[in-house]
């Protein structure tokens, strides 16, 4: 629940105006048998035309009250759920980009979306429901109840039965589909991350010719979706069959007996007829009750999934410690170790430990695996590491407020990642404030400013989504002058030269080098070539640091350097013979 104070807070006013309006609306329906027994018995029975025309426009008058009532409470139910779901789904996209990596890793991101759509969209609809029909349902019922007991209190014993059998029905329901309802959307979020997992890699699908493969995997979760969803509905389906069942056997016991009581002039025609009206109404209110179980079952399964997103704990949370940073850029690392999943014994990173100073150029090298990324990303808060600490300008990255460590830090990641508009808007994310000379500058530094002049409409040439309508290389170029663009005083190319050849990626480099600001680079790169002419180099095995210094320093000491080396230049020469 208190996951929803804020919204609780901000429509209970409407909400209880709603609530209101529909009380008045269901005073109204509760009028009507009441006056149409009064018309029988005072006006039919007794012949009085005045009587049924007066208490006939009586009728009409609270008809049209009612129509009116419903009408207003209409109107506010659906500002205020549209606005409660327009929130809710606002809230939800904000929590997930304060949200830690691990985080979206241990939610899944194809299930992050089923949250903000599908289940924000059943609380939605819930909460809309409230305000219609889910409130006067039991109000119908309990005032129908009331009204049926005034009028003949011995008719109304067969009410002692009829009811607790339909609750008894609606308990057994609920019991059996809330299970299957949280199944449902677990099952839904499968479908998403089939789905998402094919289009995001449809290429390779049919490059392999896998499609038969991925197909059968979607059907497979398709299916189990339709499983779980034909078990909820099977007990659903059962359950208005069986209410209206009870309420129609209800309703023939009140005919009997009421037959019985005008026969022994006990009870008036009309009061009969209301009786049975409102035992009608009775029974639509309990099967419209037990919609409004069957939907807050959903809703709480889904209401459930949405509060454990909005009650995640954020990665860094601003403090009063948190300061701003300077403009030194100097990096040390102090025996920091990270682990992705604490249930694994074996951390990505162990105690590491380095530093870098103002201005210098730090190179990574490592396999796969090695933990080059997790290095990088714990340097941008995007994990937090599990022992040790990272330091920036003298200050522990945890007394550094985020928004301040990203405004002087810029990555260009592994893939290369574009977004839909134009080029000009994509470099812009760099600094939006970013002036077209600025831009021009840093994409003629990542070496992209040639290509883009070539195209038809320059910097205003439309990016498909992705990028997929740029190479690997031009994605690749296009994301180093975004990064640029920022004019960072850390910048860190996260093996982002991988696609370029060796001409355009030493022009890179020497570009990167003539910059007149003084800015700290960060190197990760399986290519000798990327880091050999850095001031500083790192040799990752393991998630341990194996080795540290220049390339001569570690052509002539680092046992795997010199295997990389060898395997990328293909002889060691003078330096292996040195090394030995």
């Amino acid at each position: 629940m208190n996951a929803y104070s804020p919204y609780i807070k901000k429509y209970w006013k409407l909400f209880l105006l709603a609530i209101f309006f529909l009380i008045l609306e269901a005073g109204a329906d509760l009028m009507q048998p009441l006056l149409m027994s009064r018309i029988i018995n005072e006006g039919v029975m007794d012949k009085n035309t005045n009587a049924i025309l007066q208490i006939g426009l009586l009728m009409l008058i609270v008809t049209l009250s009612g129509a009116l009532f419903a009408s207003t409470r209409s109107i506010i139910a659906s500002i205020v759920s549209q606005n409660f779901g327009a929130d809710l789904r606002r809230d939800l996209y904000k929590k997930t980009q304060k949200l830690s990596f691990a985080s979206i890793d241990s939610h899944n991101r194809a299930s992050l979306i089923t949250r903000m759509t599908n289940d924000v969209t059943q609380v939605q609809n819930f909460f809309n429901g409230t305000m219609r029909i889910f409130v006067k349902a039991p109000l119908i019922c309990i005032g129908a109840i009331i009204m049926a007991v005034n009028l003949n209190i011995e008719l109304s014993t067969t009410l002692l039965i009829i009811i607790p059998l339909v609750f008894l029905i609606i308990f057994i329901v609920m019991k059996q589909t809330f299970p299957l309802f949280s199944k449902m959307q677990i099952a839904i979020d499968n479908v998403n991350i089939r789905m998402r997992e094919y289009l995001s890699g449809v290429r390779v699908v049919k490059a392999f010719n896998r499609y038969d493969y991925e197909f059968a995997q979607f059907e497979e979760s398709s299916a189990e979706l339709a499983n779980m969803s034909t078990n909820a509905m099977k007990w659903s389906s059962l359950m208005n069959p069986a209410i209206s069942l009870v309420l129609n056997l209800g309703l023939v016991l009140i005919l009997w007996l009421g037959g019985r009581f005008v026969e022994a002039d006990n009870i008036g025609v009309g009061e009969v007829i209301a009786f049975t009206t409102y035992t009608t109404q009775i029974a639509g209110a309990l099967g419209m009750m037990s919609m409004v179980f069957m939907m807050f079952v959903r809703a709480k399964a889904s209401a459930i999934r949405i509060a454990e997103v909005i009650n995640e704990k954020e990665l860094s949370e601003d403090s009063e410690f948190e300061k701003n940073l300077v403009n030194d850029s100097a990096l040390r690392f102090e025996n920091v170790s990270h682990i992705y999943n604490t249930d694994n014994a074996k951390p990505t990173l162990s105690d590491i430990n380095f530093s870098v100073k103002s201005g210098e150029k730090l190179g990574i090298i490592g396999a796969t695996g090695s933990g080059k990324s997790t290095l990088v990303n714990l340097i941008l808060k995007f994990y937090e590491p599990n022992a040790g600490c990272i330091y920036l300008d003298d200050l522990p990255l945890n007394n550094i407020s985020t928004k301040s460590l990203r405004e002087k830090v810029a990555i260009v990641p592994q893939k290369a990642v574009l977004f839909s508009g134009t080029i000009f808007e994509n470099l812009r994310w760099g600094n939006v404030c970013a002036t077209l000379e600025e831009i021009n500058r840093a994409a003629k530094i990542a070496n992209i400013h040639d290509f883009i002049e070539t195209l038809p409409d320059g910097y205003q040439s439309i990016v498909e989504q992705k990028g997929v309508n740029f190479s690997g290389g031009q994605r690749q170029r296009l994301a180093i002058a975004r990064a640029l663009v920022r004019q960072p005083d850390i910048l860190i190319l996260d093996d982002s030269l991988s696609a370029l050849d060796a001409f355009t990626e030493r022009e890179i480099n020497q570009e990167l080098a003539q910059i007149d600001k003084i800015m700290t680079r960060i190197i990760v790169a399986q290519k000798i070539s990327s880091v050999k002419d850095c001031d500083k180099i790192i040799v990752l095995d393991y998630g341990k640091i194996a080795a540290i210094g220049s390339h001569q320093e570690l052509i002539k000491n680092s046992k795997i350097y010199q295997e990389i080396f060898a395997s990328q230049i293909g002889k060691l020469e003078d330096h292996y013979e040195q090394s030995s």
